[in-house]
């Protein structure tokens, strides 16, 4: 069967209704095929210790995830989002649920658990099980929030890891009937936060369209392809890959001079937006040698000072 590419005038041109906005997360494969895809992706890369030490902590996450159940959302935060055209669960709330603090520490804990650690990463485990309730409240603030000035970049990721499972937890639970439609398309409509990435999807009703992967709660939303998913521009788009990396290219914006990483599952099935993203640093020094900025930086890897 031929397929015809649709260009960005004729997609938006479809029946909207047709086309599925939202992708929930799997809670049980969610975590687990990010793990295997990271563990993959670390044969023969230049941050391959890095790569299977996210490995170790998104196994706990997996681990933590699989009986984990964040507090209930308030009653009324439904109608009160739908009204508002804001985040269901929003992840700049002024209150957070404190269980994400034992998350943390079972994250340690598993990642601990999966075998000797080197004295560096051994201090940095104990030292976040050091800090007080109100220190890792504020860090936490300090990581949503994407204050790169107030966040240790070694500590950020595992701080990270713990608030992705509360609030993946949340996204599993809800009906995409429910979550609002937001005036920032750029966000996530679950919790608020930024994609970290985008995929093309192939397969049944998914079949060809764009979703931003939230870097935060894993929800995918549906964004039409060839248009900045920083600043919604559609002029100045234009896409650079690697020799031999068909799969993934970096989407920059002439407009905001800033760019996302996009994947298609066509070129290769087992994409997987976060891990991918983080395992192509050397496409993220060609973007910045372009004079691009990221969007977003990958959760799971923070910068060094208050660029993204």
């Amino acid at each position: 069967m031929i397929q015809r590419i649709l260009q960005p005038g004729e997609i938006e041109a479809l029946d909207q209704t047709a086309i599925p906005r939202i992708r929930l997360p799997d809670r049980a494969t969610v975590f687990a095929e990010r793990a295997a895809r990271l563990r993959k992706l670390a044969d023969h890369n230049p941050i391959a210790g890095y790569l299977r030490l996210m490995a170790t902590v998104v196994d706990a996450q997996h681990q933590i995830l699989a009986t984990f159940s964040a507090r209930p959302l308030a009653p009324n935060s439904l109608k009160l989002a739908q009204a508002h055209s804001m985040p269901l669960a929003s992840a700049l709330a002024s209150e957070r649920d404190p269980a994400w603090r034992g998350v943390l520490r079972r994250v340690l804990d598993g990642v601990d658990a999966a075998g000797p650690v080197t004295p560096a990463l051994g201090k940095l485990l104990d030292g976040l099980r050091a800090m007080s309730d109100a220190e890792l409240a504020a860090a936490a603030d300090a990581v949503l929030a994407l204050s790169f000035t107030e966040v240790d970049p070694a500590t950020a990721p595992f701080l990270m890891a713990a608030l992705q499972v509360v609030w993946t937890d949340i996204a599993t639970r809800l009906d995409t009937r429910d979550i609002p439609y937001l005036d920032t398309p750029g966000l996530c409509p679950v919790c608020g936060s930024p994609p970290v990435a985008s995929i093309v999807r192939i397969g049944g009703q998914y079949q060809g369209y764009r979703f931003l992967q939230c870097s935060l709660c894993a929800c995918e939303w549906h964004m039409v392809r060839v248009k900045c998913s920083h600043c919604d521009s559609t002029k100045g788009i234009a896409y650079h890959g690697i020799v031999g990396g068909d799969a993934l290219k970096a989407e920059s914006c002439d407009e905001c001079h800033t760019y996302r990483k996009i994947g298609y599952q066509e070129k290769d099935y087992a994409f997987e937006p976060l891990a991918d993203d983080l395992a192509s640093l050397t496409l993220d020094l060609l973007m910045s040698e372009a004079g691009f900025q990221r969007a977003s930086p990958n959760p799971l890897l923070w910068p060094q000072s208050s660029d993204a």
